[in-house]
């Protein structure tokens, strides 16, 4: 066996420095990154514990507890996750005009009103079913829930424009969806102990949730210590190209103007006259159906179509997404950071959707893992880069309701899909049925197909789209 030449070995030596380094270098300017935008991350961790671990009860809470069928059951929690996007559409601006911290506590404090009730309720009424005392009192609990997550995600978006530089931002985006996505997975330890604890699902689950309620006490308490106006005004000047006077003057400049002007400016720039970014928002509707599958169906699945670990641990199961988010979304920016960013729209949805089809072969723990793990790896490439594009492409002072409009096809996925989950889930994984009777496999190729129409659509347009399409700041 012949010994590599030196110039070959070399050659590798670099090849090995130069990837590593690509992978390691936007972690290193991330730590480096500043107090504020930690607190983000930390805040953001709190919230996605608590948003993740409700959301996934949401259908057994609406069957079991207040005692509606499934096809009302998932309509509500249709109701609280459209309800969510479409608030950050009339609500993202609230970020551009009262500020970042402002903004995370009034969302905060809605969140924590909207909790107390969906928690409460079954307590201290017995009566159920459709249009019951329970159900208007969690419905009322979905809206201050909806009203607050309308604020503080664009807010927190918003946040990491602001905290971050053009060489820290592609990871700062990551990172902060990488430590939601931890947050969705950490009901999934959290959650099991407490339910079981209890002499009931019911009782466990609504224990669970009075943890929750005070997971977002302590989340106000954080942004109100660590995201003071000092910290906050410090960290804008410091990542800023612009000088503190230039700064100041645009802050005053932009007090100055009338609510007329400020109104025309909005109008002026809303993202809705530019078609290919319209198109590139709404193609992604039927690939997003997947992550609405995440709440909607996947927990009822988990329950109905499997036995024994699955069945039983089924938070583990319906959060075990969110895990592998948080450690493949950082690794895969960085070593995409320099690819084009609807190159990897497309792979990444393909990626994404094409997985399901392995669900379609039945209910099995190694079809489960096979189809998580590789929709993860799917999702990790291109939901953080989307993110990124369409605050970049936002002018300056309008990022909240960029982001509450590039969330709008969201909030139509989630209306959408919760409008047929049930019916699917009724029809082809009934309650009270043996497994080996379900059709389960019919279900999951029909998702699976809805869903590849993301990719098919954006390879066909990517000549239109790419034509001269480029971020802008329009002022």
């Amino acid at each position: 066996m012949s010994e590599k030449s030196a110039p070959e070995s070399n050659s590798e030596q670099n090849t090995f420095k130069s990837i590593t380094k690509e992978l390691t270098q936007p972690f290193i300017d991330l730590f480096h990154s500043s107090r504020a935008l930690w607190g983000i991350n930390l805040s953001y961790l709190l919230e996605g514990i608590t948003y993740f671990g409700i959301v996934g009860y949401l259908v057994l809470y609406f069957t079991d507890i207040v005692k509606l069928d499934d096809i009302s059951a998932g309509q509500m929690v249709g109701f609280q996750t459209a309800g969510i996007t479409l608030a950050m559409l009339f609500l993202g601006a609230t970020v551009d005009w009262i500020g970042v911290r402002k903004s995370l506590i009034y969302a905060l404090i809605f969140m924590l009103i909207g909790r107390i009730f969906l928690t409460l309720g079954p307590t201290i009424t017995s009566n159920t079913g459709l249009w019951s005392s329970a159900h208007l009192i969690a419905m009322l609990g979905l809206m201050g829930i909806i009203l607050g997550y309308g604020i503080y995600q664009p807010a927190c978006y918003a946040a990491v424009k602001q905290f971050t530089t053009e060489k820290t931002s592609a990871m700062g985006y990551a990172m902060l969806y990488a430590i939601m996505n931890l947050g969705g997975f950490l009901p999934g330890i959290i959650a099991p102990p407490i339910r079981q604890a209890y002499a009931s699902d019911q009782e466990g689950m609504l224990a669970v949730m009075w943890v929750y309620v005070g997971l977002t006490v302590l989340g106000i308490a954080v942004v109100a210590i660590i995201l003071s106006k000092k910290t906050i005004q410090k960290t804008v000047e410091e990542v800023s190209t612009e000088t503190k006077e230039q700064i100041e003057a645009d802050k005053k400049a932009e007090d100055e103007k009338s609510a007329k002007e400020k109104i025309m400016f909005y109008l002026r720039n809303f993202p809705i006259r530019d078609l290919r970014f319209m198109f590139f928002i709404f193609i992604l509707i039927p690939v997003q159906t997947l992550f609405a599958h995440n709440w909607l169906t996947l927990p009822v699945y988990y329950k109905r179509a499997f036995t024994g670990v699955v069945s039983d641990n089924f938070e583990f199961f319906t959060n075990f997404n969110p895990l592998l988010i948080f450690i493949l979304t950082p690794m895969v920016a960085a070593l995409t950071v320099k690819r084009d960013t609807y190159k990897m729209m497309i792979y990444g949805t393909f990626v994404m959707a094409f997985p399901t089809f392995i669900l379609a072969l039945g209910p099995s723990i190694y079809t489960v893992f096979a189809y998580l793990t590789l929709m993860t790896i799917g999702e990790a490439m291109w939901q953080p880069r989307f993110l990124q594009w369409v605050a970049e492409i936002a002018p300056k002072g309008m990022t909240g309701i960029y982001m509450g409009i590039g969330q709008f096809p969201w909030f139509l996925t989630k209306v959408v899909t919760s409008l047929y989950s049930g019916w699917f889930l009724m029809h082809y994984a009934p309650e009270g049925v043996p497994p080996a009777q379900m059709n389960t496999e019919t279900m999951w190729f029909i998702y699976g197909c809805i869903a590849m129409v993301s990719s098919i659509g954006l390879f066909f347009a990517r000549g239109w789209m790419q034509k001269g399409f480029k971020t802008k700041h329009v002022e």
